[in-house]
């Protein structure tokens, strides 16, 4: 059996036909779905981009791999000198996807944007696409058509091919391409009531700072503008957004035709999904992964088993952990999972139809915040130690299935729930304590830097967003941030 694996870069299932949208962004992927098993809460234990493959990778949640931010100390794996031998990371899943008979290779620049060339450990060959993430999937497409033309016929291949067209600043897609949605409203959630309160706010992503760049406003493109300052404008940004999803979906169904051209199509597991998903307005964030929340950890999910193995066309409704998937592959291509690993393999349920996930799921980030999340039933709640230079309180708690924009903080009318996910969240840190290779959690890690790589309080970024906030008329908020300074909640 061959493997190809589609990682498409910042890509929320909910912008997709298959997982509910209203625009028709993903034809080829929608018609991928139809035939496999579409998993509707999936989650990266740790985004954005570098902690969330790192996870998937090692097959461990941050707090014990270690590599959780996208600079400084916390960035990089750990590595425990008493079992740093000749060879290492010898539980890495590509690792034991070529122990299990796997010829694996990958057509992606992940390794050197992020300088994580962990990543590329266990693989036969490496194609860098050479432009660090930047590359359009006309670029990317070419170099995985030109592999299978070659060796696609060979048997037992794994192919990992990462398209980046959904990310900031959506100028990947080229302009030729129009705009597919021109004439298509955006989701009715996002109010100017709503997008007046981002406006009037302060933060990496607000409406004023889109994009992650917010010393000074995003520059505007063909497909997106440089502030969110009127409804006409956030509906660029979506339509922007959902053009990336397009075009990234164009060249799946490009890949997929080459598959069947080459007569393989009907011998090859396809499986979709993504590093991390993009806030919109969520908790004042456009265009950007920066919490620990149900908009960036939740990722699609797509399984399509030749041999129809899983189910045609069924929905798995189960809290599941992005690394179980890999898990899965691997019981399911024989080789046992590694005793080291947080995923946990649903395989006996796959193949029976059925739905076996996780009572809760812990998700994190710490490159733009530092916040932990506990998921469970139809709630997650955060916890900020790092708000990211944001006003966000402490404990935020949302109902996903009645509010999954994430716009009604129960926190306060709902104590018994914020007890209940503080319990958990205690007990999981205490049991990953225990596991870890490394006496320090590395969020402290983090926090004694100063915070995360993109919100450093340390930072020239710091001082200079002070600045930004009083010359935009915001002195109130800019104090409001100064405040937070110094008031980082390190435990010990």
């Amino acid at each position: 059996m061959r493997i190809l694996y589609i990682d498409i870069d910042t890509l929320r299932p909910d912008h997709l036909g298959c997982y509910g949208y209203h625009r028709n962004t993903s034809e080829n992927i929608d018609k991928i779905a139809a035939d496999g098993v579409r998993f509707e809460n999936c989650y990266v234990s740790d985004s954005p981009c570098l902690p969330a493959r790192a996870a998937l990778y090692s097959g461990k949640c941050g707090i014990r791999n270690g590599a959780i931010n996208h600079g400084g100390a916390a960035a990089e794996m750990i590595v425990n000198p008493a079992e740093r031998n000749f060879q290492m990371f010898d539980d890495n899943y590509t690792k034991k996807l070529r122990d299990a008979g796997y010829y694996t290779v990958s057509v992606s620049p992940f390794g050197e944007r992020h300088s994580s060339f962990w990543f590329y450990n266990g693989f036969r060959e490496m194609y860098n696409t050479g432009k660090c993430g930047n590359e359009s999937a006309a670029e990317i497409t070419p170099v995985a058509l030109d592999w299978l033309d070659r060796k696609g016929t060979e048997d037992n291949w794994y192919l990992h091919v990462n398209l980046w067209d959904p990310h900031t600043p959506y100028s990947r897609v080229p302009d030729s391409m129009g705009n597919p949605f021109e004439n298509e409203p955006p989701s009715a959630w996002m109010t100017e009531e709503i997008r007046q309160a981002t406006w009037n706010n302060y933060g990496p992503g607000c409406a004023q700072e889109p994009g992650g760049v917010y010393n000074n406003p995003q520059p505007a493109t063909t497909r997106s503008p440089s502030q969110i300052a009127s409804m006409k404008d956030y509906k660029k940004w979506v339509d922007g957004y959902d053009c990336g999803i397009y075009h990234a979906d164009l060249h799946v169904g490009i890949i997929m035709k080459k598959l069947k051209q080459l007569g393989i199509l009907d011998d090859t597991m396809i499986i979709i999904s993504s590093d991390h998903g993009e806030n919109l307005g969520e908790l004042a964030v456009y265009g950007d992964h920066q919490t620990a929340d149900h908009i960036t950890n939740r990722v699609p999910l797509i399984i399509k088993h030749p041999k129809g193995l899983g189910g045609k066309g069924r929905v798995d409704n189960a809290l599941h952990y992005q690394f179980d998937y890999a898990a899965t592959i691997l019981e399911m291509c024989g080789e046992d999972v590694p005793k080291s690993w947080d995923g946990q393999s649903f395989y006996q349920s796959f193949v029976k139809e059925m739905e076996s996930g996780r009572e809760e799921l812990i998700v994190s980030n710490c490159a733009w915040a530092c916040q932990r999340a506990v998921r469970w039933d139809d709630y997650i709640m955060i916890r900020s130690f790092h708000t990211g230079f944001k006003n966000y309180p402490d404990i935020m708690l949302f109902n996903v299935k009645e509010d999954p924009h994430e716009q009604h903080n129960l926190a306060e009318s709902r104590p018994d729930l914020v007890n209940a996910a503080m319990t958990k969240l205690e007990n999981w840190t205490t049991d990953e304590m225990s596991r870890s290779a490394h006496a320090t959690d590395p969020m402290w890690t983090v926090l004694r830097e100063g915070g995360p790589f993109h919100a450093n309080f340390n930072s020239p970024s710091f001082t200079k967003y002070k600045q930004r906030l009083c010359d935009t008329g915001r002195e109130k908020l800019a104090k409001e941030l100064d405040q937070k300074n110094g008031g980082l909640k390190l435990e010990t």
